[in-house]
C-alpha cells in the first residue's frame, strides 16, 4: 500500500450552472491534486459522468461541462492515497442503485482499510477499484436502516482515520468529517445556492461566502429545505486537525481550522525567529508555501526579505509525485535562482519542511554555487521524524531526514552554515486552538487514531 497525498473536494446545489461551478472551484483546489478529476451532476432524471488522468483544465472543457447538466454536482481532485494512480480509481464514485443511488467523493486515508476489505470480501463484496474510498460505498449499500442518511451514518461508523466525505444523492448533496476532523471541509453560500468545499479559497473564485466548517464528528445534509447539520458521533474531547495543513498543504488565503493559513504561517515564521536567530543579509523564502514564514521571519528579526527563489508555476509539487523519478525532474524544473540577488550575501532560507532532505540539499548547493557567502536554513515546523498513516506522503520513517541524522548531521548533510526547525511548543503557540485539538503524528510519533493497515508497534494510540 502506497499512500502518496490527499484529495479536494467541492459540491454544488441548487444552481444551473452547477458543473461549472464545480470546474471552478476544483480549479482552485488544484493544489490538492494533479493526477486526476472528475465531475459527477444530477439532472433531475440522470446522473452524468466526466472524468479523466491529469489536471483539472486538461480533462475538462466547454464540450464536456455542457454534457453534465443539472443543478447539483460534486467534484473531486486526486492524489492517490490508499489505491493506484489508475483511471477505475479517479473520483467521485457512483453507485446506481434503484432506490439509492449514491456518488461519492473522499478526501483524507482509512486506518483500516484491509480489516474492512478482508471482512466486506468474506460476505461476498467485489471490488472495482484499490481505492478506500470504494469500501464506504460498501458499508452504506449494506446497512439496514431506511433512510439514505441513516445508511451512510451506519456505514461512517466503521471507519477509523482520516475522511471528509461529499455525497450526492437525487435530492441533495451531504458533507461529513471524522470525529477527529483531520481533514478541512466548509460550507459557502451564494444566493440560494451552497457550496462544500476542501477550502475556503475554493468559494471565493464562485462569489460564495463562507458559511461555516463542517464539525468533527458531523453531517450536514443540503436539499430544498435548506442546511440541516445531524452529529454521527460524540463530541470529543480532543481533536485530530492535521497540523501540516497550516504548515504545507492548503492555500494561504484559506481559512481551516477557523484560521487564514497565511497569518499562522506569518506566526510560525516570526517564532522561528525568535527560537533561532541569526546573522545575515537577507531572508529568502522557498516558494511557495514558505512565504509567508519567511515574511514573519524577516519582520521578527529584521532581516530583508529578498526575492531570491523564482517557482516556474508550471511544475506541480514535488515531493507528492506518485513515483521518485518524477520528482526528482520536478526539482529541476520547479526553481531558479537568482544569482545576483544572493551572490556575496548571508542567506537565511526559510523552508516549510525538510522531509527527504534531497530537495534541500540541492537547493544548498546552487546557492554556494551561484556565490552565496553563507547559507542558512530555518524550517516552519518540527523535524519529521514518523509516518503519516491518515493521507501524507511520507509513510516509511526510513526515508525522513531528521529520522536518520542529528540537527549536526542534518547541517553537515545539507551543507549548511546552521540549521534550525521550529520547536513543537513553539508551533503550537501560534495556532488559535489548544495543543490536543491536533495531529502531530508526523512530528511527535503520537499517533491519534490507531492503524490496522500497518505493524502495531509503528501506530498505536
Amino acid at each position: 500500500m502506497a499512500i502518496k497525498d490527499h484529495c479536494g473536494l467541492f459540491g454544488v446545489y441548487n444552481s444551473n450552472e452547477a458543473s461549472a461551478l464545480t470546474f471552478l472551484g476544483l480549479f482552485s483546489l488544484q493544489h490538492r491534486g494533479e493526477e486526476s478529476c472528475g465531475i459527477i451532476s444530477y439532472d433531475g432524471t440522470v446522473f452524468n459522468s466526466h472524468k479523466g488522468m491529469g489536471l483539472v483544465d486538461d480533462v475538462f472543457n466547454e464540450d464536456s461541462l455542457k454534457k453534465l447538466k443539472g443543478h447539483q454536482a460534486i467534484g473531486h481532485v486526486r492524489y492517490s492515497t490508499t489505491g493506484s494512480s489508475a483511471f477505475k480509481n479517479i473520483q467521485p464514485l457512483f453507485v446506481e442503485s434503484h432506490r439509492y443511488p449514491l456518488a461519492l467523493a473522499h478526501n483524507g486515508n482509512l486506518t483500516n482499510t484491509e480489516e474492512l476489505r478482508a471482512r466486506l470480501e468474506d460476505k461476498g463484496a467485489i471490488f472495482h477499484t484499490t481505492c478506500d474510498s470504494e469500501l464506504i460505498m460498501h458499508l452504506i449499500a449494506r446497512s439496514k436502516a431506511v433512510s439514505l442518511e441513516n445508511k451512510i451514518i451506519d456505514g461512517m461508523k466503521h471507519l477509523r482515520g482520516a475522511f471528509s466525505l461529499l455525497l450526492m444523492t437525487k435530492d441533495a448533496i451531504i458533507a461529513a468529517r471524522d470525529p477527529g476532523g483531520f481533514r478541512p471541509l466548509c460550507i459557502g453560500k451564494s444566493g440560494d445556492t451552497y457550496f462544500v468545499a476542501s477550502e475556503s479559497c475554493a468559494l471565493d473564485l464562485t462569489g460564495a461566502q463562507l458559511l461555516a466548517e463542517v464539525e468533527p464528528g458531523e453531517m450536514v445534509v443540503i436539499d430544498k429545505k435548506g442546511v440541516s447539520s445531524r452529529r454521527y458521533a460524540a463530541q470529543q474531547r480532543r481533536f485530530s486537525f492535521c497540523a501540516f495543513e497550516h504548515v504545507y498543504f492548503s492555500r494561504p488565503d484559506s481559512v481551516i481550522f477557523g484560521e487564514t493559513v497565511h497569518l499562522v504561517r506569518e506566526k510560525l515564521g516570526a517564532r522561528l525567529a525568535r527560537e533561532y536567530p541569526v546573522k545575515a543579509d537577507y531572508v529568502v523564502g522557498v516558494p511557495d508555501s514558505g512565504t509567508s514564514a519567511a515574511l514573519g521571519f524577516a519582520k521578527e528579526s529584521g532581516i530583508p526579505l529578498e526575492l531570491g527563489i523564482i517557482r516556474n508555476h508550471y511544475i506541480g509539487r514535488t515531493f507528492i509525485q506518485p513515483f521518485q523519478e518524477k520528482r526528482e525532474l520536478g526539482v529541476k524544473l520547479k526553481f531558479n535562482i537568482l544569482k545576483e540577488v544572493i551572490k556575496g550575501k548571508r542567506i537565511v532560507i526559510v523552508d516549510d519542511s525538510i522531509v527527504r532532505g534531497t530537495t534541500s540539499q540541492s537547493r544548498v548547493k546552487s546557492f554556494r554555487a551561484l556565490g552565496a557567502k553563507e547559507v542558512h536554513m530555518r524550517v516552519s515546523c518540527p523535524p519529521h521524524k514518523f509516518g503519516c498513516f491518515y493521507g501524507i506522503d511520507f509513510p516509511d520513517p526510513k526515508k525522513l531526514l531528521a529520522n536518520n541524522y542529528s540537527l549536526q548531521e542534518m547541517e553537515k548533510y545539507l551543507e549548511v552554515d546552521s540549521l534550525g526547525y521550529l520547536s513543537l511548543e513553539g508551533m503550537f503557540k501560534c495556532f488559535k486552538h489548544k495543543a490536543d485539538y491536533y495531529c502531530t503524528a508526523c512530528w511527535s510519533g503520537k499517533y491519534p487514531v490507531k492503524c490496522s493497515n500497518v505493524t502495531k508497534d509503528v501506530c498505536e494510540q
